[in-house]
């Protein structure tokens, strides 16, 4: 894990903040993802249906992998004396490979810039790739965009 004070953020332009831990894919984490958000798609939450369908088994929702970035960042970059930290958005977002249940997956990330914004904010853009265990192409790829105020 990467640990820098706010004010030393800019330098971290560039860095490859490395990978997080690896993070297993229940179908209990996918099954209350679906009860959150009203997804019930068979190929989520049927793995009697999903056994015979494209994947062979179920697989999670590309959202819920998206949403599982902010766990797995927190285990590659911390700041000290930041006094609030905002998910400002996305540029970008692919999901090139359906995880399956039980698998792994975790996070691979590197700054790709760091600039100065209004109330002595600091914005940061990371380039961001969800790996699966043992899979030949990630879940997600993603340019994610924070932003950090002292």
């Amino acid at each position: 894990m990467t640990t820098v004070v706010f004010s030393d953020l800019s330098g971290l332009a560039g860095s490859d903040l490395g990978t997080s831990e690896w993070l297993e894919i229940t179908q209990d984490r996918i099954d209350r993802f679906a009860d959150a958000t009203g997804d019930h798609q068979w190929i989520h939450v049927d793995p009697s249906r999903a056994a015979t369908g494209p994947f062979g088994t179920t697989i999670a929702h590309g959202y819920l992998t998206l949403s599982l970035v902010i766990p797995l960042w927190t285990d590659l970059l911390r700041i000290e004396d930041v006094g609030m930290a905002v998910n400002y958005g996305l540029n970008k977002v692919r999901f090139p490979a359906p995880v399956p249940v039980g698998s792994k997956i975790r996070l691979a990330a590197t700054v790709a810039s760091v600039r100065p914004v209004a109330g002595n904010g600091v914005e940061l853009v990371a380039d961001l790739t969800v790996e699966i265990e043992g899979g030949p192409k990630p879940a997600a790829v993603a340019q994610a965009v924070y932003r950090y105020h002292p």
